[in-house]
């Protein structure tokens, strides 16, 4: 039986994925966020889960976290994300972990072409100067890291998406956030897929200048 380390445990996707995970699979799960009172009633109604609080740049507090899982997977935020991601790289080495799920963003490659490209970078701005950074920590560690994309994200109760690799154009402009999640959950039940690469993921034939509900 396999156990996941979420950070930032009560994001929107984290929290999609944490009941996929509950009603889809047999994995535990320790879930980390800075007030675990958030959490509470859904780790005290289901057996396989448990809550952590903590600062994501707390790197004693993310080694403790750490002991005993299979697979972490951070959902995380704020103009301090390259700090998070040097914290959660030093952790993961001192507990000798390697898999690692990154959330990041679309464009930190430069790798959205056209109008919607320029759209995003100027919407976007400093944002994925942030997120680049913090995701070339990831990928200069000698983790087994899997990077995910997302185009921009909606609510959309459903699983429909396609992936672009890293030197290939984005596609599309949007996925749901639901989508995003369910990767997540199948890369913890196939810790090989998708490991060392960072993956662009848009929902099919929603190309367009920007997202059509934007």
């Amino acid at each position: 039986m396999a156990k996941v380390l979420i950070l930032g445990a009560n994001g929107k996707i984290a929290r999609l994925a944490e009941h996929i995970f509950v009603d889809t699979t047999d994995t535990d799960l320790r879930l980390y966020l800075r007030n675990a009172g958030r959490l509470k009633d859904f780790a005290d109604s289901h057996t396989l889960v448990e809550t952590v609080e903590g600062d994501a740049t707390n790197v004693p507090t993310l080694i403790e976290a750490m002991k005993d899982v299979d697979m972490v997977y951070a959902n995380l935020a704020g103009g301090n994300i390259e700090d998070e991601a040097k914290a959660v790289v030093e952790a993961m080495h001192a507990e000798k972990k390697t898999r690692l799920v990154w959330i990041s963003t679309l464009g930190i490659y430069d790798e959205v072409p056209g109008k919607f490209g320029e759209w995003n970078n100027k919407t976007l701005g400093n944002y994925i100067t942030t997120y680049a950074a913090a995701a070339k920590v990831i990928e200069d560690s000698d983790l087994d890291y899997t990077i995910i994309r997302p185009a921009w994200l909606t609510d959309k109760p459903e699983v429909d998406y396609e992936v672009t690799q890293k030197g290939e154009a984005f596609k599309g402009t949007e996925v749901s956030r639901r989508s995003i999640a369910q990767v997540v959950v199948d890369i913890s039940q196939d810790p090989d897929k998708y490991k060392r690469e960072s993956i662009g993921v848009n929902k099919p034939n929603t190309d367009g200048d920007k997202p059509a509900w934007y």
